[in-house]
């Protein structure tokens, strides 16, 4: 008796999830008919098409399993579509993100172009400087991390930057690539609202705009244990990806291909660099950096909380400001920076 009502309590536990799993289907097909069909003003007939649609098989098939076919059939048929939405390189894009860099290598030499290096004024007013310029891999020396908070810590920016013997640094930054007009919207980022586009930047650029002319935005930067040889993968793994998004552009995801999983993809590629294992703070990317000093990836001899609050550069930066010397600057002093 004991064992027929645990084994009917499991069949109604696993029909309830299936049931939940089809109408949590349904409702995501809904709302990717209203967000990314692509003709205007068609996005709300088609998602409540689809729902009336579905409401009529419900009411009208006969036993629940027709219903239930029903509403995941349905909801294929939309994912099947939505899959064959296809990115784009040519549209009316906002100047920041107009240009799309690109190399090429010969020997330790990288040249890329469509550096960005913006005179800022504020931050929707400046002078746009997309430049080329040349990278020694045989210099390459370190890699350094920073995450940029604008109100939430459980959600941050990391930017990836390569420092050369020469001093010289190059920041890599990935986003949203917005059209004119276009604002970027934490739920628009799980549909095929945004490409993805690698941003290839001078530090003065990418990270002055954030802690100089943007408001409300915290930036840390930290120096990662990576040594050269690890450092020289990391940037040709980046490059890799700089060079394929400028030849065929990709769609951003809020969960599978943004700011914080493309770093994870470059960390696993690198041959001999074992990545630490999957863990929550993954997609949380406020506590990168709090995951990369558990795996000891951070350099600073400091326990993480004194790390962190010695790591805020946000003073230093703006007392640097346009100096020509911002990225010493804002590394001056800073545990794991120290000269060997």
């Amino acid at each position: 008796m004991a064992s027929h009502v645990i084994i009917t309590g499991f069949r109604w536990f696993a029909l309830l999830l299936l049931w939940f799993v089809a109408l949590l289907a349904v409702a995501w097909a809904a709302a990717a008919l209203y967000i990314d069909l692509p003709v205007a003003g068609w996005g709300l007939p088609g998602a409540l098409g689809y729902l009336a649609l579905t409401l009529a098989a419900l009411v009208l098939a006969p036993g629940w399993r027709a219903k239930l076919g029903f509403c995941v059939a349905g909801a294929g048929v939309v994912l099947g579509w939505w899959l064959l939405l296809e990115p784009s390189n040519d549209r009316n894009w906002q100047p920041d993100v107009a240009q799309t860099a690109w190399a090429e290598i010969n020997g330790d030499k990288v040249t890329i172009h469509n550096v960005r290096n913006f005179d800022y004024r504020s931050e929707t007013d400046y002078d746009p400087r997309w430049e080329t310029r040349t990278y020694d891999l045989s210099q390459i020396r370190a890699v350094d991390f920073f995450l940029t908070y604008w109100g939430s810590p459980w959600i941050a920016h990391p930017i990836a930057s390569f420092e050369f013997a020469d001093g010289t640094h190059v920041a890599f930054s990935i986003e949203t690539r917005k059209e004119v007009g276009e604002e970027y919207s934490a739920l628009l980022g799980f549909f095929r609202q945004y490409e993805l586009i690698y941003i290839v930047a001078d530090e003065r650029d990418v990270i002055r705009l954030r802690t100089n002319y943007r408001v409300g935005e915290d930036v840390y930067l930290y120096r990662t244990k990576a040594g050269p040889e690890t450092a020289r993968a990391l940037f040709l793994s980046y490059v890799q990806s700089v060079d394929e998004l400028h030849r065929k552009p990709v769609f951003y995801n809020a969960l599978t291909s943004n700011c914080t999983s493309n770093i994870r993809v470059h960390t696993t590629a690198i041959a001999g660099y074992a990545p630490p294992p999957w863990d929550w703070r993954l997609l949380l990317s406020g506590k990168a950096d709090e995951f990369a000093y558990q795996y000891g990836r951070l350099s600073g001899n400091l326990p993480f909380d004194a790390l962190k609050q010695q790591a805020h550069i946000n003073d230093a930066a703006r007392a640097a400001d346009s100096s020509p010397d911002f990225s010493v600057a804002v590394r001056r002093g800073r545990a794991g920076f120290e000269p060997p």
